[in-house]
């Protein structure tokens, strides 16, 4: 019977009535393979709330050093400002004894008109002597070399016996120096005699 159905054809019997299965995982039990299959979807759900909250994190840390950054500039302000302010009250307070002495001048200047040239120019050393000390001495220096930085020529002047570019005389005096230059001085410069011939 079995050598009829097997046949010397070569044909493959006929196939199982039921899939051939594998014995069972004994350490898994049944109750768990249905929690495994649903594995995947809920690390993907548990990885999309992670990724939401670093975002509202980091949106947050982003609000927090925006409104840092506008205390940082509003507090910037103000310190400019009280800075600006205090250094132009202690400008001022040195030229308070420069004005105290000017108004003594005036009140004497009708019982003691001799005195007040003497006076006034005893203001105007101590006027000199403030702006000095706020960084901007005089400039008013004859005999040396012109120097455009420092210098701003009106005129010039021949037969003077100076060297051609030298300074022969300030008709305003310059203040400060360098990059801290408040104005060059106005200046004579000395220049070669002509004799108004064509060359």
């Amino acid at each position: 019977m079995n050598e009829t159905a097997g046949g010397g054809t070569g044909e493959a019997g006929p196939p199982p009535r039921e899939p051939r299965t594998w014995p069972p995982d004994p350490a898994v039990s049944p109750a768990e393979a249905p929690a495994e299959a649903a594995g995947p979807m809920e690390d993907a759900g548990e990885v999309g709330e992670d990724i939401a909250a670093k975002v509202a994190e980091l949106e947050d840390r982003w609000r927090r050093a925006l409104a840092d950054l506008d205390n940082y500039r509003k507090r910037t302000v103000r310190a400019l400002d009280e800075e600006r302010d205090a250094e132009r009250a202690r400008t001022a307070a040195r030229w308070l004894p420069v004005l105290d002495n000017l108004e003594r001048a005036v009140e004497h200047a009708d019982a003691e008109p001799g005195a007040v040239v003497q006076g006034v120019r005893a203001v105007l050393d101590q006027a000199r002597d403030v702006i000095a000390r706020l960084g901007y001495p005089r400039q008013d220096d004859v005999g040396v070399p012109f120097d455009p930085f420092r210098h701003e020529a009106v005129s010039t002047l021949a037969g003077t016996g100076a060297p051609e570019g030298t300074v022969v005389a300030v008709t305003l005096p310059g203040y400060g120096e360098g990059p801290r230059q408040l104005r060059p001085a106005q200046v004579v410069v000395a220049r070669e005699q002509s004799d108004g011939a064509a060359p």
